[in-house]
Parts: structure tokens; C-alpha cells; sequence
């Protein structure tokens, strides 16, 4: 049975969200898998009567405590030892549930992954991916969005290689072209950081490496799966496309299947790789809909094996 964890008091909008996307999550679910719900188990329990769904389609983890936004990520991931996350993080840790998703304390769920998981063996540092539509119709991988702020030559190298595995494993990507962002295609381009990586991908041969990236080729899927950059470039990004959706939406923008694949609801998280288990982050304001997508999204990196595969390619 594969177990997948929820942070049922995560998310501005918790614990009703959480527990409808839940639901919503459990009819698309493989038939070996479940929803552990971690959380104040009354609550839980009547959202649910609420939903006519009957509690026994999950297992309920009750806890007393909850890691608010506001709170210091690491004290309050140590002090409320009783949490949802840390709960959830320490059965995550003992081999309970195969993967935990949560959209509260985004600071809390990088200590737990940092701390109570911690990176797999190899790895410099861990990264936190975004996946991005593309006008051909085809995800593209963009790591980092955020984490690591400056990143040295052989940290995005191995972005590189993390995220090859990724798109291969789990959106089905057969070869993925991999490239660096930067300001233009030609090999010279760029700044010293760019222009390092550029030279240890070339040479590492343990990937698709394609080159540089220019950013209006991002969404296009012409050149490149996995975009490779800094969390503070990558981040940018990220709240650049949104605000786009944001905008276009509020516009009238027509349905075009590409906008409706920005929208965060069908994504639902962000992973965290390079770590020992599956981990997903979700949006604080996370829907019902965004809920559902995460959990199923953790579910997918689960079966895939990821962990595993990481481990191989980085034992060395």
C-alpha cells in the first residue's frame, strides 16, 4: 500500500480545503494507494460527514498542534513537537506514509525536509522545482524557483542531472533536452556563473545538455525539458508567470489550454528534490482543486521512484 501524507491544517483556507481536495484527490487515486490525513481529528471528521464521504477512505493521524505562517520555522518545527508537519515529517522519516504534501509553513516543510529527511548523499544542495507550460503543449521542468538564492557552477550541474531524472521519471520525458538560462544562446554569453556551468555540463555527459536558453523560449518547448538557473532567477520567473495568468485572466483572456496549464490549481505544489523522500510544497491560498493536484502530484513521484533513482545516479 502506497501511503501518501496530508497536512490537513495547512493552507490559508485549512483544514476545509485540505480535506475537500482530499476527496477530491481519493476518487483519482491508483487502488494501492491512501490518503494519511495529519490533523485535529474532529475537524477532520465532521468536514467530511459534511462531504459524504466516509472517514474509513483514510487513515487520520490526530494532532494538537498546528505551525502557523507566522511562527519561526525551525523553533516551531522543534517546539510543537505535536504539529501536523513535524507529525507528519516524523512518519515520513520511519517509512509510515511514502510521501507528504503540505500548503502550510513553506519555512517549516524546508526544515523538516532538511532536517527530519535530509538531502540524499552527494548532493550539495537540494533544489525546488516548478513545472511550466509550454505553447507545444508539453510540461518543462524549471529548477530552482527559489530555494537557493546564489548558486555556484557545480550546484547547477547538478540541477542538471536532478532535474533530467525528474522529467524522465516523472513527466514521462524521454531524453530531456537540458539547458541553462541566460541571456543568450551563443556559448560566450552570460556571466561567470552561467559560463562555468555552461562548461561542466557540456563535460559531465550524464544528460541531454542543449546549451544556453534564452528567457523567451521558455514556454515554448522548442529548445529545452529542463531549464536550469538560481533560485532568485528562477523565482522571478515564477512570480512573473503568475501575475501574467493573473492578468490575462482578469482580461478576458481566452481558454487556451496553455493559460488554463499556468494555473497553479492544476500543478498544486512544488517539489522538493534532492531530498530522501517525496516532499511537495503547496501554495498558502491552495483551493480544494489545488489540494487535489498535490496530493496526486506526490502520489506520482511516489510510484516513480524518484527517491531511489537520485540515490543511484548521486552514490558516486
Amino acid at each position: 500500500m502506497l501511503k501518501i501524507g496530508l497536512d490537513a491544517m495547512g493552507g490559508d483556507f485549512a483544514p476545509e480545503a485540505a480535506v475537500k481536495g482530499a476527496v477530491m484527490a481519493s476518487e483519482e487515486l491508483g487502488p494501492e494507494s491512501k490518503i494519511v490525513l495529519f490533523g485535529d481529528k474532529a475537524k477532520i471528521e465532521e468536514i467530511l460527514a459534511a462531504e459524504h464521504c466516509p472517514a474509513d477512505r483514510f487513515e487520520i493521524v490526530a494532532t494538537t498542534e498546528v505551525i502557523e505562517m507566522g511562527d519561526h520555522p525551525a523553533k516551531a518545527f522543534q517546539q510543537k513537537s505535536d504539529s501536523s508537519i513535524t507529525v507528519g515529517f516524523t512518519c515520513l522519516a520511519k517509512g509510515l506514509i511514502q510521501g507528504f504534501a503540505s500548503a502550510g509553513s513553506t519555512g517549516a516543510m524546508m526544515v523538516g525536509s532538511m532536517y527530519a529527511i535530509k538531502p540524499i548523499d552527494g548532493i550539495i544542495r537540494p533544489t525546488i522545482s516548478s513545472i511550466v507550460p509550454t505553447v507545444s503543449g508539453h510540461p518543462a521542468l524549471l529548477l530552482d524557483v527559489g530555494l537557493n538564492v546564489d548558486c555556484k557552477p557545480e550546484v547547477l550541474c547538478q540541477y542538471g542531472l536532478i532535474g533530467s531524472i525528474y522529467a524522465e521519471s516523472v513527466l514521462g520525458i524521454e531524453h530531456p533536452r537540458v539547458a541553462i538560462l541566460n541571456i543568450g544562446e551563443e556559448e560566450t554569453k552570460g556571466n561567470a556563473q552561467t559560463k562555468a556551468a555552461y562548461e561542466m555540463m557540456k563535460a559531465s555527459g550524464r544528460f541531454n545538455f542543449v546549451g544556453n536558453v534564452e528567457g523567451s523560449h521558455i514556454f515554448s518547448g522548442k529548445v529545452a525539458d529542463v531549464i536550469v538557473c538560481d533560485g532568485f532567477t528562477g523565482n522571478v520567473i515564477l512570480k512573473m508567470a503568475e501575475g501574467l495568468y493573473r492578468i490575462n485572466k482578469a482580461l478576458g483572456g481566452g481558454q487556451h489550454r496553455f493559460w488554463e496549464a499556468m494555473n497553479y490549481e492544476h500543478i498544486g505544489g512544488t517539489p522538493v528534490l534532492g531530498v530522501g523522500a517525496p516532499v511537495i510544497i503547496g501554495h498558502g491560498c491552495s483551493t480544494p482543486l489545488a489540494i487535489k493536484s498535490m496530493i496526486l502530484s506526490t502520489e506520482q513521484t511516489a510510484k516513480a521512484n524518484l527517491t531511489e533513482k537520485l540515490r543511484l545516479a548521486f552514490k558516486d
